[in-house]
């Protein structure tokens, strides 16, 4: 007959590594979070916006990205764009010249998500077999 610490257990669930835990963390908290990682970086476009500055220290301009994201309308570029604003992922800067130009980079917190994005990326790549 089992007891009750032989059944505890058994149901724990085998670390892949010594010190990986979720232990401390709320897994209704957790899931809240990823919930809303996932409505950012799962919106058309972003990641398109996102991996090109991913690879330039330089900003890129509103004019660039139009070029370069075909079927993306513009006003979707352009709530896409405030929205990573507002998130702190981006941050943005418009000169008052003739005709206007606004440039976005990416901010650290941006900076960190792209990496993890591309290393996301590259698992996907590793294990998919393409």
């Amino acid at each position: 007959m089992e007891t009750k610490s032989n059944n505890a257990k058994r149901r724990e669930l085998p670390l892949y590594k010594e010190g990986c835990s979720f232990e401390g963390y709320n897994p209704s908290s957790l899931m809240a979070e990823t919930a809303k990682l996932r409505n950012l970086i799962t919106k058309r476009g972003t990641l398109e916006i996102l991996i090109p500055l991913c690879c330039s220290t330089n900003p890129v301009r509103h004019k660039k990205f139009r070029e370069t994201l075909k079927g993306i309308s513009s006003k979707t570029l352009a709530y896409r764009l405030q929205e990573l604003q507002k998130g702190g992922i981006l941050e943005r800067h418009s000169y008052n010249e003739i005709p206007p130009r606004v440039e976005y980079r990416l901010t650290p917190k941006g900076q960190e998500l792209v990496e993890s994005v591309i290393a996301l990326l590259q698992w996907m790549r590793k294990w998919s077999g393409i």
